[in-house]
């Protein structure tokens, strides 16, 4: 009987963790690295490798990943998997194997290329996204690509919708892969088409902001879902005060102010777009904290105008 192939995975946080209980139930896991987490997360790991024998090391910097080669050698995996692994692998590092380090990029490549491709998806009002399985070379998301997972995204989903679902979907497609290095000679693999390329850095301010002149509602209600809960909402002004709008739906009612005004305020603040449509927000975050329509109504009156 052929020996089962032993996996290690490389992660940064809870979107492994279901693909470590799974590739630890199925006994292919040997090893956990765990880098740039809090201290909750690198307990719980340690004491699970712990118990089941696995071995387990913490990179919380980058420079710490130095390291790491000499900690594969000691335990000599076949394969190695990073998931959200916040670090760049050098070529120290990855000289361990050609075709040994595989990573999971929870984003199509090469056309979201970047740490945070949930975000993207989301405020490009993509109607699909996928979990793309490549190999890994010395620059972030540019490896040959093995096969990209599509994972549809459904309407109102926000960022953390889309994350519990990928973290889940993303369990079964490690498992994949690793039963088919099991059995598999080669892995048939092709170079990424740098035409279709495209790097999101991480978002700044610039990205979660709304501006009231230029976005379609739509464009809006895609932007707080892309930032809820990460960001806690899209960021806007109200009047001199920095806001966060977490909830939001679309109003399929016309307007004659102008974009950002405050058309009403009931049980929902109802906001004129730019392209006469509104939105009509449910929940928000102001200097008072997090707030309903309705409380905020209570709370401030006087507040009505022009989102800036």
């Amino acid at each position: 009987m052929e020996i089962q192939k032993k996996i290690l995975v490389l992660c940064g946080g809870k979107f492994a963790f279901p693909t470590l209980q799974l590739l630890a139930f199925e006994k292919f896991m040997c090893g956990i690295g765990i880098g740039n987490a809090s201290e909750t997360i690198i307990d719980a790991l340690e004491r699970e490798s712990e118990e089941n024998h696995i071995g387990f090391k913490s990179f919380p910097d980058k420079n710490s990943v130095a390291e790491m080669r000499l900690w594969i050698d000691q335990i000599q995996p076949d394969y190695i998997f990073c998931i959200s692994f916040p670090f760049l692998l050098p070529e120290s590092v990855l000289s361990y194997g050609a075709e040994r380090f595989i990573n999971f990029h929870p984003g199509p490549l090469p056309q979201y290329r970047g740490a945070m491709p949930i975000f993207e998806v989301l405020k490009n009002q993509e109607t699909e996204t996928a979990i793309c399985t490549h190999f890994m070379n010395s620059e972030f998301d540019r490896g040959n690509i093995i096969f990209n997972d599509p994972v549809p995204i459904e309407t109102g989903d926000t960022y953390g919708k889309l994350t519990v679902k990928l973290s889940s979907r993303m369990a079964q497609v490690a498992l994949n892969m690793a039963n088919m290095l099991q059995f598999a000679s080669s892995i048939p693999n092709q170079p990424q088409d740098e035409s279709l390329s495209y790097y999101y850095e991480k978002p700044a301010l610039s990205d979660t902001y709304i501006n009231w002149n230029r976005m379609s509602a739509e464009e809006i209600m895609a932007l707080i879902n892309a930032c809820n809960p990460w960001n806690a909402g899209a960021d806007a002004t109200l009047q001199g005060e920095q806001v966060k709008i977490i909830i939001a739906s679309l109003l399929d009612e016309p307007h004659d102010d102008m974009p950002g005004t405050i058309v009403s305020v009931n049980d929902r603040i109802q906001i004129a777009c730019a392209d006469n449509q509104q939105i009509a927000v449910d929940v928000l975050t102001t200097d008072s904290g997090i707030m309903t329509a309705l409380q905020y109504k209570i709370l401030y009156p006087e507040k009505t105008g022009i989102f800036n």
